[in-house]
């Protein structure tokens, strides 16, 4: 079996000089039908190694639960690479950062005790140790030299952004030790001294995080890993988008030129992203550095294979760049791609998100104001409920909101209250009597910094003119399966819709003449969330600058597929348009 090891000046496989010319493809992004398909693109663009994170908390939605199928399997993902002669790198964490819900941190972490995360905390750790003796069986039998595809493998990640405890560090190198990896360990950072000092340690090789200034990010490096290979193992390529901001590009020859310096330099890469994927269904992250900034649903990151699989012109100029520096050139490329179908579908079904409220959770009751997490509720929506009787003008002040709540009075919607304006306070009717309920979106948890492992929903108290509310219930809308949803619009009959009034949700059904991806536009719609044959697209949002959703194509059938969108405020027309490309938005700043 091959052999990979880490040289005084390279990476050797089977002894002989090895450069990694790597690609990031997250299994978790991309449809499990299509995951072949971007593999293949990437060795047909000239790479010969596949890099993915792996998201502890899309494995283990509960402590309890560890789930490897379908979209999670990360072993057929890990398998499909090497059936196309290729090697990986897999970056388990277990925290990933990756523009992802919590950076990939399960919500539940801190509710069985864990004093902090990403540190030597016993709680913390021991379910670590547990996360990874459940990644084992996956990976360990996949390394290089029990003949799988994995020659690396990353302890934590940019881990001197973050903290400096050097016994948490080596605890992780102990853990992955143990439970039987024995290919070379890595560390990232970005090349700044301090990060790179206190995010790795002796024996571990430590490799950059950067996208320009190749030949002088490569020199600070070469000062914390005076021998061996030098590796960029984040490259970046493109950026993320933010709701509300614009979308983000790099110029092709900018990008090509950076690729070119670091190789000409003798470095190995990984490209960030080769192909970036969706954040399907509430999986995206969020940044919050002041401001509190949820991601798009689109992971685009203006990479060589775009959201949809096709190559752009950053594919070909990479390929061109790659060719000059290697011999396994591939002379096969990927076909052109053709317009998505354009037709539109009525929207022919509404049901009142109210009317919906049994079948998508009970509600819990609390002399307090809870959050989600206080009730096991990590993600989505969630229904605040109580009781009003003021005398004269009220003002309702929230202590802290996260992320957006709407407010509504006997069913009549008052305003909302968001996270990223920073609003806490709302006016009521004079003499407010009645039931006050605040329908709450997660947006996204925070990814990065520390504000990681945060909770959701309403925070601290909530008050009407100084004086504390009690008696809550709290209701967890369990919108990751919609099938109650569905069922309820089986049993209903059709109705002439003109507009769409939210929160409802609103239904709809269409046949396709071949296999197709499908771009749903979503102009004209305010704020919401697409399931179509059961599968949550993700979110939309009004403000852009993202204005269509990707359909991978073998989500659809040839009749009868089902659309289902939940509007939480209005649209002007009860129809949905299909259209030939994916507008992402505006790049102008």
């Amino acid at each position: 079996m091959p052999i990979f090891t880490i040289g005084e000046q390279d990476f050797l496989l089977d002894g002989q000089p090895h450069r990694i010319l790597s690609g990031a493809l997250h299994y978790f992004r991309v449809h499990p039908e299509q995951w072949a398909d971007r593999i293949r693109k990437a060795r047909q663009m000239g790479l010969n190694t596949i890099e993915t994170y792996v998201a502890w908390n899309a494995h283990a939605p509960t402590e309890d639960a560890f789930d490897v199928t379908g979209g999670l399997d990360l072993g057929r993902f890990l398998d499909l690479v090497a059936a196309e002669g290729m090697h990986a790198i897999v970056r388990p964490g277990p925290y990933i950062c990756a523009e992802w819900d919590n950076g990939g941190l399960p919500g539940w972490l801190l509710d069985n005790g864990a004093a902090v995360i990403r540190a030597d905390d016993p709680i913390y750790m021991a379910a670590v140790s547990r996360y990874l003796e459940q990644l084992a069986p996956i990976i360990v039998p996949r390394q290089v030299h029990e003949g799988g595809p994995i020659i690396l493998i990353q302890i934590e990640n940019e881990y001197g952004a973050y903290g400096a405890d050097r016994a948490y560090l080596e605890k992780l190198v102990k853990i992955n030790r143990e439970i039987g990896l024995t290919v070379p360990f890595t560390t990232v950072d970005q090349p700044q001294d301090d990060m790179l000092e206190n995010g790795s340690l002796p024996g571990l090789h430590r490799t950059g995080s950067f996208g320009s200034r190749s030949l002088e990010r490569l020199e600070t490096l070469r000062r914390h890993q005076p021998t061996g290979p030098l590796m960029c193992s984040e490259f970046w390529v493109g950026w993320f988008d933010h709701w509300g901001a614009h979308h983000h590009t790099t110029t092709v020859e900018q990008s090509a030129q950076d690729l070119e310096v670091l190789l000409a330099n003798g470095a190995s890469v990984n490209i960030y992203m080769f192909h970036g994927g969706t954040n399907f269904g509430f999986t995206n992250g969020a940044n919050d550095k002041g401001v509190y900034q949820p991601i798009v649903t689109s992971y685009d990151y203006d990479a060589p294979l775009d959201e949809s699989g096709n190559p752009t012109p950053k594919y070909w100029a990479f390929r061109d760049v790659l060719r000059r520096y290697t011999t396994h050139t591939e002379p096969d490329v990927p076909p052109a791609a053709e317009p998505a179908p354009q037709f539109t579908v009525p929207l022919t079904k509404s049901l009142p998100l109210w009317d919906m409220l049994g079948q998508l959770g009970q509600p819990t009751h609390h002399n307090w104001l809870p959050t989600t997490d206080d009730i096991g509720h990590y993600t989505g929506f969630s229904l605040y409920r109580t009781e009003l009787d003021a005398a004269g003008p009220a003002i309702l002040e929230i202590d802290e909101v996260r992320d957006r709540a709407q407010v509504f009075l006997n069913r009549k919607n008052l305003g909302t209250l968001s996270r990223d304006h920073k609003d806490r306070t709302i006016a009521l009717p004079d003499d407010a009597h009645g039931t006050l309920e605040i329908l709450v979106e997660d947006q996204g948890r925070v990814n990065y910094g520390p504000r990681l492992g945060e909770a959701k929903g309403l925070i601290g108290a909530a008050r009407i003119n100084g004086q504390i509310l009690r008696g809550w219930s709290l209701t967890p809308l369990a919108t990751g399966d919609i099938s109650p949803v569905t069922a309820a619009f089986a049993a209903a009959d059709s109705n002439d819709l003109t507009a769409v009034r939210g929160p409802a949700f609103v239904h709809g059904t269409f046949d396709l003449g071949k296999p197709s991806d499908l771009y749903l536009d979503t102009t004209g719609w305010a704020k919401g969330v697409v399931w179509i044959n059961g599968f949550c697209l993700g979110r939309y949002w009004s403000r852009g600058p993202q204005h269509t959703l990707y359909v991978p194509s073998p989500l659809l059938r040839l009749q009868s597929n089902e659309i289902v969108i939940l509007e939480l405020h209005a649209a002007a027309a009860s129809v949905i348009s299909f259209v030939a490309t994916q507008n992402l938005g505006h790049t102008d700043y």
